[in-house]
């Protein structure tokens, strides 16, 4: 039997709907449904943003500098050995909005970039120090770091839109399968577009674009930018952060496994550090430990989705695997 008055539901509505006449009621009622719906739409558009989805896929792109003197075979972001002078149906393969994701709904809890605040954990340290075999303490990579954000901002600029709705991301690899392309106006067209190492634009305008938002290297693969592109710098060790201090400042003259910019022309207050322990969690959650560490190549895609709703990436080569 049901207790509850019939004039309040009617049951042959399935107790949905009220029939009170009483329009507070009613429009009570009715708000509190509507809230409802707008809760269950906004939830449906959060699981299909962008922040939420982790990408899958095999660089095409010419390797990164070997970080600690070897080549990783292992590596998810080698090169993978297909023609670089791909035909335009693999171009568009790369660029493909049905095609260029396969998705994995899981969310890093480690911000991505280093800032003031940021206290790297003994188990993060411990796992970028065996990276290139950094002798560096804790302690020490402390100091460095504070010394880092005397220069630096203590708070990351992103540079992500403040008006847009959904940001969009082009992420562009440094292989030639998108020579003859033309998608220079398209990847232009995004509202951040992120290059690597030393990608080449000059030439190749037509195929790559112009604009460049952030670019993401090592002291290795540094190259002078512009005054509007953030310098995104991969440290593997403390003498990267060391670079960076003195390319800056006095001029850097240590040495590596390969020659090193003295000095950058970049501008200070657009310069980002990705956190070790980030690339900590990539390697281990979303590479699953397969090779050493993270490739620049992956790194960049993963850090796009941070930042941008939407991520397209060019000239790379794109690989489902169900381990993700």
């Amino acid at each position: 039997m049901c207790l509850v008055p019939r004039r309040m539901y009617s049951y042959t509505r399935l107790k949905l709907f009220p029939i009170d006449k009483n329009p507070t009621a009613r429009w009570s009622f009715h708000l509190k449904l509507l809230t409802f719906l707008l809760f269950v739409t906004v939830i449906g558009v959060f699981l299909k943003s962008g922040n939420i989805e982790w990408l899958w896929f095999q660089d095409q792109s010419q390797p990164d500098g070997q970080h600690d003197g070897q080549h990783d075979g292992q590596h998810y972001f080698q090169h993978d050995g297909q023609d670089d002078h791909a035909d335009k149906s693999q171009r568009d393969l790369d660029y493909s909005e049905d095609t260029a994701w396969c998705l994995h709904p899981q969310k890093g809890s480690v911000a991505p970039f280093l800032s003031a605040k940021t206290k790297l954990s003994e188990d993060a340290f411990k796992w970028w120090k065996h990276v290139q075999k950094e002798q560096g303490n804790l302690s020490y990579f402390e100091e460095t770091v504070n010394k880092l954000f005397e220069i630096f901002p203590p708070i990351p600029d992103l540079g992500k839109p403040k008006f847009n709705l959904c940001s969009t991301c082009a992420v562009v690899g440094n292989s030639l399968n998108l020579k003859g392309s033309n998608y220079g106006p398209l990847i232009d067209s995004k509202d951040i577009i992120m290059r690597m190492n030393f990608a080449p634009t000059k030439g190749y305008e037509e195929d790559v674009g112009t604009k460049t938002t952030h670019h993401v290297m090592y002291p290795e693969s540094a190259v002078d930018l512009d005054n509007s592109t953030h310098l995104v710098l991969l440290p593997f060790k403390i003498l990267d952060l060391e670079w960076l201090i003195r390319a800056f400042t006095t001029g850097f003259h240590g040495r590596s496994y390969a020659p090193i910019k003295s000095r950058i022309q970049a501008n200070k207050d657009l310069v980002i550090v990705i956190s070790p322990a980030f690339m900590k969690d990539v390697h281990q959650i979303l590479l699953k430990e397969k090779g050493s560490y993270p490739s620049t190549g992956f790194l960049t895609v993963v850090l796009a989705l941070h930042i941008c709703d939407e991520v397209k990436i060019s000239s790379f080569y794109t690989l489902c695997n169900n381990l993700l």
